[in-house]
This record gives C-alpha cells, structure tokens and sequence, in this order.
C-alpha cells in the first residue's frame, strides 16, 4: 500500500504564513499536501489532485473563498474545510450553502484544526469514489479498490422512492440516477436512513458527525444545530425533495427528522 494508500490535501490560501501552518498541520496528519496561493488555481488543484480534504481561505483576490468552494463542489466531493476571519453567524452558514463541510474561524489552534481534518477522515472509508462525474476514473467501468470499516450496519442503504445509499462507494442514487453530495450531506442521509423509522435530533445529528461524540448534545451549540438545518436544506434541494411533500426525509415540528423508508408514510406534524 505505502504511498498509493497516503492521503492528499490542497491548501487554498493567498496568505504565506497561514498556508505554510496548514501545509505543516496536514503533513503531521498524514496528508500528501499541495498549496496554492489563489481560488483559481485552487480549483484546479482538486481537478488535478482529487484531494480527500481540500482548505479554503474566504478573503482572497481574484475569486473568494465563496465562490471557489462553489466551483469545486460542482464536480468533486472532496471535503471542504472554510476558513475565514469573518465572526458573523450569517458567514458561517453561507459557506455551508456553498457546499462547505466545516468552517474554522481564524485565528485557529493548530492542534484543533489537526483533530478536525483527523475526524472528517474517520468519516468516509479511504478508497471509495468521488462523487463527481467529469474525472476519467468515472468512465472506468471497473470500481476502484475499496477499504470498506466495519459496521454494525449494512453498506447499502434503501430509502422510499428508488433512493439507494452505498456507504462501501460513497454514492447515491434515485432510480439508478447518480446524485452529488457533499461528505457531510452523505453522512447526514445514511444517519437517518440506519436510524430510521426513528426520529433524529438536530443536536443528535451535529453530535453524529463529530466521532467519538457519540452524537450527544454536550458540545453542541445553536450554531452547529442550524449548521444542520442549512445542510438540510442543501439536502433536499439536491435530492428533489419537498418539506411539504415529503418523499425522502420529513421534518417533525420542535423534534427532528426522520427518514422515509419503503412503506412508511410521513406524519402530519411537517414543518
């Protein structure tokens, strides 16, 4: 396995100092890292390199961070780490509309950032595919190699609808049609898909994509709760969903959501 198995990053960042801590950060957690200086080459970076974690600096020249997490997330499905200077609440939740996985605030605590990038990875088994579409792997009809965890629950996940969930390949699909997600949008589906027919918090959910948490609500905030309603909201824009006829996921006013699975009928209680 060696270095086929090492894991690749791209830094995003027009500041010397801060790129040059990210680059050390990575590298002490294992990462292959390559860094750039502005959103262009950033995103062909991730082209380029199909990065497992990609860093994002908001205020640079030329293209911000915004819009570069928004151009990367067009065709890959790397995760995406928003670091900004920016404090307000509305920041935070634009980058996650954009496609962000996470947002850091600077300035950041090296060994924090490194715990972080550490868990995004125990999330997704190395080796399973992107979910992009345009790469010339996506037009192998042979799968790559992958290094499936174990788990109490099954790989294939299915939900109403022809909605499939692969946790073994990372991918989904509505009636055989692929359908692009970020890792965290992904994690948040099978969650209430291996969960269901029961009902999930929000506060259970932010603590679901913290491993080792055990999705419990001590460390989480409001921010994290409505962090999750952002990426539902992406969730459902993507799957074709409605909050008001829901096929996929319906939403039970003040408690949570919860999955619809083959048979099931969603509650009256929708928001």
């Amino acid at each position: 396995m060696g270095e086929a198995a090492r894991q690749t990053a791209v830094v995003i960042d027009d500041d010397a100092d801060v790129r040059d801590l990210l680059v050390q950060v990575l590298t002490s957690a294992g990462f292959h890292v390559f860094a750039v200086d502005n959103g262009f080459d950033g995103v062909d970076a991730v082209r380029a390199h199909d990065p497992d974690i990609t860093t994002v600096d908001v205020n640079m020249p030329g293209i911000d961070g915004y819009e570069t997490a928004r151009r990367i997330r067009e065709h890959s499905n790397t995760y995406i780490l928003l670091i900004t200077a920016l404090t307000e609440e509305a920041d935070a939740v634009l980058g996650f509309s954009v496609g962000a996985d996470d947002v850091v605030t600077k300035p950041f605590r090296a060994r924090e950032l490194r715990a972080r990038v550490l868990a995004a990875q125990r999330r997704r088994p190395r080796g399973s595919a992107p979910a992009g579409a345009d790469s010339a792997r996506d037009a192998d009809p042979q799968p790559a190699p992958v290094a499936v965890l174990p788990s109490a629950t099954p790989s294939r996940l299915s939900g109403n609808a022809g909605l499939v969930v692969d946790r073994a390949t990372h991918s989904v699909t509505i009636d055989g049609h692929p359908v692009l997600l970020t890792r965290t949008e992904f994690e948040l589906l099978a969650t209430l898909l291996e969960a269901a027919p029961e009902v999930r918090s929000k506060a259970h959910l932010a603590g679901a994509l913290r491993p080792g948490h055990g999705g419990g609500r001590s460390l989480v905030s409001d921010a994290d709760e409505r962090a999750i309603e952002t990426h539902m909201t992406n969730l459902r824009r993507k799957l074709g969903d409605s909050v008001a006829e829901p096929r996929f996921i319906e939403t039970l006013r003040s408690v949570g959501y919860r999955a619809i699975v083959p048979g099931g009928t969603p509650s009256t209680s929708t928001l």
